[in-house]
């Protein structure tokens, strides 16, 4: 019993520690953009998106009570596309208030 313990623990902190590696990442010419830099970083790398759509979605949480949604606010959610070449996927890059939540192929 000890030991397949062991063998979940281990596992999971594999998992854990592979999950950030698989992030995507492109190339804007000499430069690598990753979710792990501003937006502003993104920007001075990359340049102006080829298309940008912006939205406010609101945002909710548990009332207070701890049943049912009550609205707590608004998030602006902004999805930026990089076109590349003809030989290489429009990346897509998500931000929610200001910070990169993700960057990945666009479908």
């Amino acid at each position: 019993m000890l030991h397949s313990t062991g063998i979940v623990l281990s596992l999971s902190a594999f998992l854990f520690v592979a999950a950030p590696a698989a992030a995507e990442t492109f190339r804007c010419g000499q430069w690598i953009a990753s979710p792990d830099m501003s937006v502003e970083e993104l920007l001075e790398k990359c340049g102006e998106p080829t298309h940008k759509t912006v939205e406010e979605i609101d945002v909710y949480g548990p009332g207070v009570s701890g049943s049912g949604r009550v609205k707590r606010g608004t998030s602006i959610v902004e999805t930026w596309t990089y076109d590349r070449s003809s030989q290489a996927a429009a990346m897509v890059v998500t931000i929610e208030d200001g910070k990169i939540k993700s960057m990945g192929r666009a479908e």
